[in-house]
């Protein structure tokens, strides 16, 4: 049973930075292309980064270009994403996400944590 557990949401400025984690268990990943998705109320759910576990290839939203990066432990099965200058428009719910389609597709998601950004 694959577990993806994220921590490290809440409060901050406009400017400010947070790092969000995601605690990966139940399986090897090493397959896995892990990721950092959001979701603002009354929007979809979007696309904020992601990283191949296998040989740490990174992509980014343009939104967040130059401001997030994500990261990963192997040996400690976490994910990363540091925000900095972080914007109102940043506030959101972020989602860790782990997805493979080796032997076969399967995509999972965690629970979330809150972002808020005040102005």
């Amino acid at each position: 049973q694959v577990q993806l557990v994220e921590s490290g949401g809440g409060l901050v400025q406009a400017g400010g930075s947070l790092r969000l984690s995601c605690a990966a268990s139940g399986r090897t990943f090493s397959t896995y292309a892990m990721g950092w998705f959001r979701q603002a109320p009354g929007k979809e759910r979007e696309f904020v980064a992601a990283i191949s576990w296998s040989d740490n290839n990174t992509r980014y939203a343009d939104s967040v270009k130059g401001r997030f990066t994500i990261s990963r432990d192997t040996a400690k099965n976490t994910v990363y994403l540091q925000m900095s200058g972080l914007k109102p428009e940043d506030t959101a719910v972020y989602y860790c996400n782990a997805k493979t389609r080796i032997p076969t597709v399967a995509n999972y998601w965690g629970q979330g944590t809150q972002v808020t950004v005040s102005s």
